[in-house]
C-alpha cells in the first residue's frame, strides 16, 4: 500500500549550517524525497545559509551530490532532483555579524506571506546567536517556524538559559525541538499498538508486564563528533532525549487526542514520575563505560582515547541505566536502559517483558515454557515481533517451543520508508508539534539527568573500559542480572 501524500501550502526552509553534516546527509535528502513524491508546492524554495562563501550554482552542485550520496548510484529521479535544485539558494552569513544578513533579509523578502522555517543544523552554541540575529533583523514573522536540533543545554540550568533567549524571539507554538527517533516509523507504531489495539492495552500495567528493556547499540565510534562528544558523553547524546522520549512512549497514559499538547501533557507527567537517582543509588542503579580498542565485523577499531588523541578522558561512550516510574500502572516494573558506542551490532529497539505464566500444566517433558515478548524494532530492519510458546510440530508428546510472530515494515509494506526527517520537516511546515518536545519536557528530563551527572562526579566514579565489539561493561549485565533478568539479545 502507497503512503498518501498530503499537500502542504507554499514554504521557504531556511537552512543554517547547510554546508554541514546534518545538511547533506539528512535534510537535502529527506527534502528531494518529499519533492519526488509531489509534496513540495511549486512556490517552495530552500535557502542555504553558512559562513562557506558559495553560490546558488555551487549550493546546488553540492546538493545534487548530497542526494545522489544519498539514494545511490542509478536511482535518483534525474528530472525530480533538477526540480528540487532548482528550488535551491544560497546565502553567506556571519551569524554572530553583520555580514550577509541584508542580503538574506531580501532574498526573504519576496516570500513575507508564506510559511519560513528557520532551521539550525548549527553547533548548539549558535542557537541563540541565530535566533536573537533573527529577532533583530526583524526576519520573524507570524509564520516564522524555528527548529533546533539536540542537545539544548548541557544541564537544566543551560537548558533554561536557551529557552529563555528562544521564547524571547519566538512564541513557544513556533519553536520545534527536533529529535529525529520520533519520527521512526516503528515508534509511531508503538502508539498505534498501545492505543488502537485492544489486546495489548488491557495488559499494558504492572500487573502482567514484568519488566521494559530499550536498547540504543551503535557499532560506530565518535568520528567526526569527538570535540563535541568529549564535552557530552552517553549520558546527555543519547539517554537525556532520545532514551527518555522511548520511555516515555511506552510508559505514557492514554491521551485525551493525538493532539500535540494532549500527547505532551501526557509524556511530562511520566518525566516527572522518574524516581530520582542521586549521590544515594547511583553506584547500584546506574553503570557507564568507555570503549577500549576491539575488532568489529572482522576488522580492528582504536579505543576512545585514541580517536581522541588524548591521553586521558572520563567521558563514558556507555551507560546502562534501571530506572523506576513512581505511578500506579508501573510501580514495581523496571525499565532497563543501555546505550553505548562499538558495541556488538547496531540496533534500537524495545522489548516489553511479560510476567511468566503463573502454573504449567504441560510438566518437565514438555521443556522450559519462557515468557512472552513484545519487541519493538527502531532500527535496521524496523518492524514489531511478538515471541510466543507454541507446540513444536509432530507426533511425540507435547514439546514446546519459542517462535516470534514477525511484522516486518520492508515485508508488509510497498515502496520505500520515508526517513524519520521528511516526516518532522512536512510536520513542521504543517504546524504539527505532536513529534516534537515542548520546554517544560526538555526541563523535565534534564532535571532527571543532572543529579546522575553530579553522583558520578562527586563519587570520582570513572568510566569502566569495555572492549569495542562488545555489550559494554560486565557490570553492566551485573545491573540487570542482580534482578534475575537477562538482557535481550536481538538476532
Amino acid at each position: 500500500m502507497a503512503a498518501r501524500v498530503i499537500a502542504v501550502e507554499p514554504f521557504d526552509i531556511v537552512v543554517f549550517g547547510a554546508s554541514g553534516d546534518l545538511a547533506s546527509r539528512k535534510l537535502l535528502p529527506a527534502l528531494y524525497h518529499r519533492d519526488l513524491a509531489g509534496q513540495v508546492p511549486e512556490l517552495a524554495r530552500v535557502i542555504g545559509v553558512s559562513r562557506r562563501p558559495n553560490t546558488h550554482e555551487e549550493f546546488r552542485a553540492a546538493a545534487r551530490e548530497a542526494v545522489q550520496a544519498s539514494v545511490g548510484a542509478g536511482k535518483v529521479d534525474e528530472v525530480a532532483l533538477e526540480r528540487f535544485c532548482n528550488r535551491l539558494f544560497y546565502v553567506p552569513v556571519d551569524v554572530g555579524a553583520d555580514k550577509g544578513w541584508a542580503e538574506l533579509a531580501t532574498l526573504l523578502k519576496d516570500g513575507e506571506d508564506r510559511i519560513r522555517v528557520c532551521y539550525l543544523a548549527t553547533a548548539p552554541e549558535l542557537f541563540t546567536v541565530i535566533a536573537g540575529q533573527l529577532g533583530k533583523r526583524k526576519l520573524v514573522t507570524e509564520r516564522t517556524r524555528l527548529v533546533v536540533e539536540k542537545p539544548i543545554g548541557k544541564s537544566l540550568q543551560s537548558a533554561r538559559e536557551v529557552n529563555d533567549t528562544l521564547g524571547s524571539v519566538f512564541a513557544e507554538r513556533n519553536i520545534y525541538r527536533i529529535d529525529h527517533y520520533l519520527g521512526k516509523e516503528t515508534v509511531q507504531n508503538l502508539m498505534a499498538l498501545r492505543f488502537a489495539y485492544a489486546l495489548f492495552e488491557p495488559l499494558w500495567n504492572s500487573r502482567y508486564i514484568d519488566s521494559v528493556q530499550i536498547t540504543v547499540a551503535e557499532t560506530i565510534g565518535v568520528e567526526g563528533r569527538a570535540a563535541y562528544y568529549d564535552t557530552a558523553g552517553a549520558l546527555r547524546d543519547m539517554v537525556q532525549n532520545h532514551m527518555l522520549q522511548l520511555l516515555c512512549l511506552v510508559a505514557i497514559e492514554t491521551p485525551m487526542s493525538i493532539e500535540a499538547d494532549s500527547v505532551r501533557d501526557e509524556k511530562l507527567k511520566v518525566l516527572r514520575a522518574l524516581k530520582p537517582i542521586n549521590e544515594a543509588n547511583a553506584q547500584t542503579l546506574t553503570v557507564r563505560g568507555q570503549y577500549r580498542a576491539g575488532a568489529i565485523a572482522d576488522g580492528a577499531v582504536p579505543g576512545y582515547l585514541e580517536e581522541l588523541k588524548s591521553k586521558t578522558s572520563h567521558t563514558e561512550t556507555f551507560v546502562a541505566i534501571k530506572a523506576e516510574i513512581g505511578t500506579w500502572r508501573w510501580a514495581g516494573v523496571p525499565f532497563y536502559l543501555r546505550t553505548g558506542k562499538r558495541l556488538a551490532t547496531r540496533v534500537s529497539e524495545i522489548a516489553i517483558e511479560f510476567k511468566p505464566i503463573p502454573h504449567s500444566i504441560f510438566g518437565d517433558s514438555a521443556g522450559p515454557i519462557f515468557a512472552n515478548q513484545l519487541v519493538i524494532r527502531l532500527q535496521p530492519d524496523e518492524g514489531v515481533k511478538q515471541f510466543i510458546m507454541i507446540k513444536d510440530p509432530g507426533p511425540g508428546g507435547m514439546r514446546l517451543r519459542q517462535i516470534p510472530l514477525d511484522m516486518s515494515f520492508a515485508q508488509s509494506f510497498d515502496g520505500r520508508a520515508p526517513d524519520a526527517y521528511e516526516r518532522l520537516i512536512m510536520d513542521v511546515i504543517r504546524g504539527n508539534q505532536t513529534l516534537f518536545m515542548r520546554r517544560d519536557e526538555v526541563e523535565a528530563a534534564w532535571k532527571w539527568i543532572d543529579p546522575i551527572q553530579n553522583a558520578w562526579e562527586s563519587a570520582r566514579q570513572e568510566a569502566q573500559g569495555y572492549t569495542a565489539g562488545t555489550w559494554g561493561p560486565s557490570a553492566s549485565i551485573a545491573l540487570i542480572e542482580r534482578d534475575g533478568r537477562t538482557w535481550h539479545e536481538s538476532n
